[in-house]
């Protein structure tokens, strides 16, 4: 039987951050000896616009397998508690990301974990994983056997002079309401604040990966941070394995060429990329949220996440 728990982290700001448990509760509690190399310790992220529901399906999947998964909610989303302040992609990096972590290594004692992102929640892994790495701290990093990003590019989305027409359009529409309509444009199922968003299209409008922390951030501890520190040129110092997934039919946030170009960037020879569409032979051309939660995810590419974790486990 799956079940799930919560339970709510602290992050060093003060905001409670949702750590979901997904496991099966009948062969968690049967699991012999003989099989424990095989369990494996799965986080999922979700990306802007949407909650744990995004990896809930692909969660529950592993669960069945005998995994046990974490899905963290960023401030504002799901249950974690609604911000006292504004944020964007480097505070749940900085923060929820690191009080995660923290609850699962120092409070859990885990041994081992594999990591599953969707989307924004790859980019705050990747921004995360390159901080504790110069800051020289790496008690967790060296517990992560792999990675796999779905639909995760931050820089690439800009293909052509249309497109780039699309995101400056939408910027301006953003920062005029002040939000990002998602429901409205059927992105997901929660708005994001402007101020979350204007990086997102500052990464791209400008095919860089610039850091926007001030230097008086308590929490980073890369002395070697200036006002042009770009995670981009940092990225091959992240040595885990990655599995990136593609979706054909994403032609707006995550565009096949821009999640090839953030997986080359990490110039790790032991990362696989796959592009799943009709023309590969694939179910369909799957959009940007179906590429990990819909049916046909389920039945061809959750076994090759289970085969990527399985490959990688300890």
């Amino acid at each position: 039987m799956i079940k799930e728990t919560l339970n709510l982290v602290t992050t060093k700001d003060g905001e409670q951050v949702a750590v979901w448990k997904v496991f099966d509760s009948i062969k968690d509690s049967t699991l012999v000896d003989s099989h424990a190399s095989k369990k494996q310790n799965v986080l999922l992220t979700h990306g802007t616009f949407s909650d744990k529901r995004v990896c809930l399906g692909v969660a529950k999947y592993l669960a069945k397998l005998g995994h046990t998964c974490y899905i963290v909610e960023w401030r504002g989303h799901g249950d974690s508690s609604i911000p006292k302040d504004k944020f964007n992609f480097e505070t749940v990096a900085i923060y929820d990301l690191e009080a995660t972590f923290h609850y699962l290594f120092d409070g859990l004692k885990l041994d081992n974990l594999h990591c599953i992102t969707h989307s924004g929640g790859g980019i705050c892994l990747t921004m995360f994983l390159i901080q504790e790495i110069l800051a020289q701290n790496t008690q967790y990093i060296n517990k992560i056997n792999s990675i796999t990003m779905f639909a995760c590019q931050a820089y690439g989305a800009v293909i052509n002079p249309k497109s780039y027409a699309r995101i400056l359009l939408i910027k301006s529409i953003t920062r005029l309401l002040g939000y990002l309509p998602a429901k409205r444009l059927k992105l997901g199922t929660i708005n994001e604040n402007y101020h979350t968003m204007s990086q997102w299209y500052d990464w791209n409008l400008n095919k860089n990966f610039k850091s926007s922390l001030a230097k008086q951030d308590v929490n980073y501890q890369n002395t070697d941070y200036n006002e042009n520190f770009d995670y981009r040129q940092h990225m091959p110092k992240v040595t885990i394995p990655i599995y990136a997934i593609s979706a054909k039919g994403d032609d707006f946030i995550a565009p096949f060429s821009g999640c090839q170009l953030f997986l080359n960037d990490f110039n790790n020879p032991a990362n696989d990329f796959c592009e799943f569409s009709i023309s590969n032979g694939d179910l369909e051309d799957y959009s940007h949220s179906r590429i990990i939660m819909s049916r046909n995810a389920s039945k061809e590419i959750w076994p090759t996440v289970a085969a990527w974790i399985e490959k990688h486990g300890t």
